[in-house]
């Protein structure tokens, strides 16, 4: 039996060829838009993944530090370490900013944590573990830093001694992790000038600088410049131990909010990217609606390009499904063909995004079936119009 749809397009090979490539371009788009969406929940997971803590206690009435500010005592921790079910803690500071280094500034989220404890880096790919107590670094290879280059935060130099991957932020940050007490005085030390401007509001107050209470600016003062807060204490707690009853016990009686990693997860994914995710989505269907139209176009101008040789085929006898038939491959033809394109594609320029691209085989196979249905939908109108031609267009063509 001749197939008339591998006839035709071997006929018009050069003009389908174009025209699937062209579609492919489009589906692989659609296809780097759901990786770029798969990316930004993976960044917001990574992080929880590597800390590897089971309960993150913040301040009270707040969604944690990468969600909104976040500060409680660094000693903290004393009182968590007693409650039961608790094997670990480990106080962690986090702040997004601008580091110099060789004249260029670059944006990284800082991360303060203590050695050996939750928080610390993982996934070192080069270098050591931070040994020093002050000015050294690790790095995620994603800042472009190497093992040695000297990093500038605030007013002190860290050199770089160790690189690790796939450490970011929520937001798809780059993290330069350095020792707590360092990521302390970056967050929450005054600078020398905010120091003396508040020492002159203070001077100035008579409500603190009373002369029969001397001690009382003192005071005043040390605690403004005081440096001694994180912004959430993690937890690591012993095998079989329930993680929901330890935050529900922190939250009861230390009055901080605890939560455990599913919550964490769910408050990234959530909140933070709930946004992004519905601009995306809609987005999709979007270009889900003009690959549609544009299948449909293509297929139906083909279709009436040829509209003479439909003609003879009825004439000759040619039944009204093998028509159907011819135009409905036609079109799932142009969809494996524009498929494998841009999945060619999508694969090719997805490292070259600034934000991580994450193509799953999952997004893909459903893309595939998506796009054939979408194919076999958008030839209905041409096989309709086929359908309608009128045998004698052979004859008085």
């Amino acid at each position: 039996m001749i197939n008339l749809a591998r006839r035709d397009i071997a006929h018009h090979l050069k003009s389908y060829l174009l025209t699937g490539l062209g579609l492919g371009l489009l589906i692989g788009v659609t296809l780097t838009m759901a990786g770029v969406y798969r990316g930004m929940v993976d960044d917001a997971k990574v992080l929880l993944r590597a800390v590897d803590a089971d309960v993150w206690v913040v301040q009270q009435h707040t969604l944690g530090p990468f969600a909104e500010p976040s500060s409680v005592p660094d000693d903290l921790y004393r009182a968590l370490a007693g409650l039961e079910g608790v094997a670990q803690t480990g106080n962690v500071a986090y702040l997004t900013m601008q580091v110099s280094h060789q004249g260029q500034s670059q944006r990284v989220m800082v991360a303060g944590f203590e050695p050996d404890k939750p928080g610390a880096p993982a996934f070192l790919v080069a270098g050591r573990p931070i040994a020093r107590a002050h000015y050294e670094a690790v790095a995620d290879a994603k800042t472009g830093f190497a093992v040695g280059d000297v990093v500038r935060i605030r007013r002190n130099d860290y050199t770089v001694v160790g690189l690790t991957r796939r450490m970011v932020s929520s937001g798809g940050d780059p993290m330069l992790f350095i020792p707590l007490k360092d990521a302390q005085e970056a967050q929450f030390l005054k600078d020398n000038d905010a120091i003396v401007e508040d020492r002159k509001r203070l001077e100035a107050n008579p409500a603190v600088n009373r002369p029969g209470q001397p001690g009382v600016l003192e005071a005043v003062q040390a605690i403004q410049a005081s440096s001694h807060k994180v912004n959430a204490v993690l937890l690591r707690l012993q095998p079989g131990a329930d993680a929901r009853a330890v935050a529900d016990t922190i939250a009861r009686w230390q009055r901080y909010t605890a939560y455990t990693r599913d919550d964490m997860e769910d408050i990234l994914v959530a909140k933070l990217i709930a946004t992004a995710a519905k601009q995306i989505g809609l987005f999709l269907m979007i270009l889900a609606v003009v690959s549609a139209a544009i299948v449909a176009f293509i297929i139906y101008t083909m279709t009436l390009g040829k509209i003479k040789e439909i003609a003879v085929l009825k004439l000759i006898g040619t039944r009204d499904r093998t028509i159907a038939a011819m135009i409905m491959q036609e079109a799932l033809g142009l969809g494996v063909i524009g498929f494998f394109v841009g999945k060619f594609a999508a694969t090719l320029w997805a490292p070259a995004f600034p934000k991580y691209v994450l193509l799953e085989n999952g997004d893909a196979v459903r893309a595939l079936v998506l796009t054939l249905v979408v194919c076999a939908l958008a030839s209905v109108l041409a096989i309709r119009a086929a359908l309608k031609i009128d045998p004698a267009e052979a004859i008085g063509g």
